[in-house]
C-alpha cells in the first residue's frame, strides 16, 4: 500500500502453512526492503515460529514505518482483500502455465488406462475431502488464535503490574536519595552507607558489606542517642 507496484504480490503465498512457505514469503519481503534500502533485518527464524511477542514487535515496527512514509494517512482507494485475490490469481495463473504440459501428458497417458473409472471417482471425491479438511484447519487456527490472544492479554496484565511495582519502589528510592542529599545529613556515616548501596554499579555483588564497614568504622555515630 505504501509502495505501490514494488512488492511482487504474485510471489506471495497467502495460504502458507509450513515454515518453508513462510520463509519464501519473508524472502520476498526482505528483497523489497533491500530494493528500497530499508535497513531492517527480518528475523525470519523467530517469526515463522508464530510466537506472539516476536510477531507483535515486527508488526509494530511495520506500522511505525508505514506511518513515517504516508504520515499516518490511510489510502482509501487501496483494497487489501482485492489486492490479495489479484496476487493469488497471478500466482495461480503462472503456476498453471508451468504445469499445463505435464498435466496434458498425464491425461493422455491415463486416458486408456483400465483404472480410469476409479481415477474419475477419486477426482470427484477430492474436492469434498478438501472442503472438510479446510474447515477443520480453519477451526484449528481459530482456536489457536484465541488461545494466543488470551496469552497476550495475560502478558499485558503481568507487564502492567510489574511496571507499577517498579515505579513504586523507584519513587521510594528517589525519596531516600533526596533525603541523603540534605547538607546536614550527607556527611553522616549512615548517609554514606545508604548512598553506597543506592549507587552500586554491579548488580550481581551486594554492596551491603561495604556499607556495614562504613558504619563499623564510625563507632561514635550513635553516642548522642545513647546519652
Amino acid at each position: 500500500m505504501v509502495h505501490p507496484g514494488v512488492v511482487p504480490m504474485h510471489k506471495v503465498n497467502f495460504d502458507a502453512k509450513t515454515e518453508y512457505d513462510m520463509i519464501q514469503n519473508y524472502k520476498v519481503l526482505q528483497e523489497v526492503f533491500n530494493k528500497l534500502r530499508i535497513s531492517k533485518n527480518i528475523e525470519v527464524n523467530k517469526l515463522v515460529k508464530g510466537r506472539p511477542l516476536d510477531n507483535l514487535e515486527f508488526m509494530q515496527w511495520l506500522k511505525r514505518y508505514c506511518d513515517s512514509v504516508n504520515g499516518g494517512i490511510m489510502n482509501e482507494n487501496y483494497n487489501p482483500v482485492d489486492r490479495r485475490s489479484k496476487g493469488g490469481k497471478e500466482r495461480n495463473h503462472r503456476g498453471s502455465n508451468k504445469s499445463s504440459k505435464s498435466l496434458q501428458a498425464n491425461r493422455l497417458s491415463t486416458a486408456n488406462s483400465a483404472d480410469s473409472g476409479s481415477l474419475n471417482s477419486d477426482l470427484c471425491i477430492g474436492p469434498t475431502i478438501g472442503k472438510v479438511g479446510n474447515t477443520v484447519t480453519e477451526e484449528h487456527y481459530t482456536e489457536q488464535i484465541q488461545q494466543l490472544s488470551e496469552k497476550i492479554a495475560d502478558l499485558k496484565v503481568s507487564v502492567d503490574s510489574t511496571e507499577k511495582e517498579r515505579d513504586f519502589y523507584f519513587s521510594k528510592l528517589r525519596d531516600i536519595e533526596i533525603l541523603c542529599q540534605r547538607p546536614e545529613l550527607e556527611h553522616l556515616p549512615m548517609t554514606k552507607a545508604i548512598r553506597k548501596i543506592l549507587y552500586a554499579a554491579d548488580a550481581k555483588d551486594s554492596s551491603l558489606p561495604e556499607a556495614n564497614e562504613i558504619i563499623t568504622r564510625s563507632p561514635g555515630m550513635f553516642l548522642d542517642e545513647v546519652e
